[in-house]
Order: structure tokens, then C-alpha cells, then sequence
């Protein structure tokens, strides 16, 4: 009995997983677009002091701007933010598979290798360099420096 509770709870898990509910009203709950593309009429267009158009024509140049940012980004995602979203899944599954079909198994084959050579490379310094730099050291340890300050 318990065992089957257990396989029911990782079906729901993993259900949940792919079919979780998206927020319809905080669409970027990670803020990666927090500071791009904030952008309103005041940040384009301003008019100085002195130099004013009438209030009819600044209120419809507002009104115009927002409408049509409004309603071009409606447009433009509807006709591809499908296709696109296709297009980003394609590539981030791409890569992933990439990741873990190539990539990691790449990186694991060369560590084990360089293992290899490692103790290979080790052994051949411990055979040939310590016995040298042991010499050197016998050879060089018998050397006495005298500083002396002559005025």
C-alpha cells in the first residue's frame, strides 16, 4: 500500500512538472526583463520649454504612440511568438541534449584519461627531477653568502 501512494505522489510530480499553471498576471515573475524595454512616451518624446505644439496635437501624438506600441507588440506575438517560442524550445533542447549526450560524457573521458597521464607524468618526475634537484641541493647546501658592509 505504501509503495503504491509512493508511485502515485512521483506521477503527480512529474505531472505537475509539464503541466504546471502559468501566471497570467505577473508574466515575468524572474524580472529578466525588468529593466529593457520599459519604455513610454515620456522617454522618447519630450518637448523643451518654449517650444510647445498644440495641446490637441501633444495629446494625440501620446495617444497614437501608446495604441500603437500597444497594439504592434499584440500583433507581432500574435504572429510569432508561436513560431519563435518553437524556435526557442528547438535550441534550449538543442543544447541540453548537447549537454548531456556530449558534452558531460567529453568532459568525463578526458578526466579519467588525464588521470592516467597524471600518474604517468608523476611518476616520471619523482623517477628523474627528485633525484636531480636532490644533488643540486647537496651540492648547493654547503655555499655560505658573508655580507659585509665596508666603509
Amino acid at each position: 500500500m505504501a509503495e503504491e501512494q509512493t508511485e502515485l505522489e512521483e506521477r503527480i510530480i512529474i505531472k505537475d512538472q509539464h503541466t504546471k499553471e502559468i501566471d497570467l498576471v505577473n508574466r515575468d515573475p524572474k524580472h529578466i526583463n525588468e529593466d529593457v524595454v520599459k519604455v513610454d512616451f515620456e522617454d522618447v518624446i519630450a518637448e523643451p520649454v518654449g517650444t510647445y505644439s498644440f495641446d490637441g496635437v501633444w495629446k494625440a501624438s501620446y495617444t497614437t504612440f501608446t495604441v500603437s506600441k500597444y497594439w504592434c507588440y499584440r500583433l507581432l506575438s500574435a504572429i510569432l511568438g508561436i513560431p519563435l517560442a518553437v524556435l526557442w524550445g528547438f535550441l534550449f533542447a538543442l543544447i541540453s541534449f548537447c549537454h548531456i549526450w556530449a558534452v558531460v560524457p567529453c568532459i568525463k573521458s578526458y578526466l579519467i584519461e588525464i588521470q592516467c597521464v597524471s600518474r604517468i607524468y608523476s611518476l616520471c618526475i619523482h623517477t628523474f627531477c627528485d633525484p636531480l634537484f636532490e644533488a643540486l641541493s647537496k651540492i648547493c647546501s654547503n655555499i655560505r653568502v658573508a655580507l659585509r658592509k665596508e666603509i
